[in-house]
């Protein structure tokens, strides 16, 4: 299987730039894996395919500012860090700009209150930095701190909190779970209202999801881990859905991989654990029934998943057809529904 065959042509003008004022007003199209169908609805409409029956898994994690700016104390050259992994002690997994300026002992200065000292150089412009500052870190990266937009959004994103779900609560990701970004709290009473059982898993997305495929196998790509955390009343929660078999209808890849990482032989247990799984055409899907996500990236890992989860040939049919009707991509663009 080769990376190749995930590509499909992308028009640059299609890719979302600002998130829509309404969040919940975003295009969805709906998927029906059995009769190869899908149709253009409105995200809202979401609710008119959930019922009693219907298990929603969501992604809670919250999106710290994680990209700082900094400067080398010895020569003042302009370093961009991006912020992947606490590792503890304040040693961070980063992906560092250009990395070729940095090495081991080099200090980057991001304000008076926070510097980074390089301790571990890695591959594909990781590097491990410990962190020194004064007060809190959080306080400091909320003010100094920008959020982590992919690079394909260029506009300034006015407000924080558009790119955070309205049910983010676990602070730890370098990117949001975008899947979620339809939801508002509105919404989310409705579909409580239908029956519909909201549950939260937390996996805190790091490299391994938005890291690009750069082998023409498949099969060779090397996903880097992430950590996910399910709570032990979710566990049982999830456990009596596939008992009474409910449909499990996860919101977003990351609820995705954190689901199928987290299912044993006997169901669900609490647990807090790293994830490298990589989803791809030909795996078997045992926790989920249905799946809510945004169009991703070609050749990426994401439309791997999805492709997946439905066939490739009916993912990128369905592709063509949201580029022809011009829905909005990537992060801040429209949804799919695949049943």
């Amino acid at each position: 299987m080769k990376t190749a065959d995930f590509d499909y042509y992308l028009p640059e003008e299609l890719i979302a730039q600002t998130p829509l004022k309404d969040r919940s007003s975003s295009r969805l199209m709906v998927l029906n894996r059995q009769n190869l169908t899908f149709e253009d609805r409105v995200f809202s409409d979401i609710i008119d395919y959930l019922g009693p029956n219907d298990v929603l898994v969501m992604n809670d994690t919250k999106v710290y500012p994680a990209r700082l700016y900094g400067n080398k104390e010895d020569t003042n050259a302009k370093i961009e860090v991006l912020l992947l992994k606490d590792l503890g002690s304040n040693l961070w997994e980063c992906l560092v700009k250009p990395q070729r300026r940095v090495h081991f002992g080099t200090v980057i200065v991001f304000s008076p209150k926070l510097k980074g000292e390089c301790v571990a150089v890695l591959a594909d412009g990781i590097c491990h930095i410990n962190l020194i500052y004064e007060g809190i870190l959080v306080e400091i990266l909320n003010e100094i701190g920008q959020m982590p937009l992919p690079p394909y959004i260029h506009e300034k994103l006015a407000d924080k909190d558009r790119y955070q779900t309205v049910y983010a609560k676990n602070l730890g990701s370098a990117a949001a779970p975008t899947a979620g970004l339809h939801f508002t709290n509105e919404l989310l009473d409705k579909i409580k209202e239908k029956g519909v059982e909201i549950l939260y898993v937390t996996l805190n997305v790091g490299l391994g999801t938005f890291r690009p495929v750069n082998v023409d196998d498949v099969s060779k790509h090397q996903m880097h881990s992430e950590a996910y955390h399910i709570n032990k009343e979710t566990a049982l929660r999830l456990n009596e859905a596939l008992k009474n078999h409910k449909r499990i209808i996860a919101v977003g890849t990351t609820s995705v991989r954190t689901l199928e990482s987290a299912i044993g032989p006997d169901g669900f247990k609490e647990e807090s654990k790293e994830t490298s799984i990589f989803i791809y055409p030909g795996y078997k899907f045992k926790a989920v029934d249905a799946l809510i996500t945004n169009f991703h990236l070609p050749k990426s890992t994401l439309i791997m998943l999805v492709s997946a989860f439905a066939s490739k040939e009916f993912i990128l049919k369905a592709y063509n057809h949201a580029v022809e009707e011009k829905y909005r991509f990537f992060s801040f663009g429209d949804a799919m529904f695949i049943e």
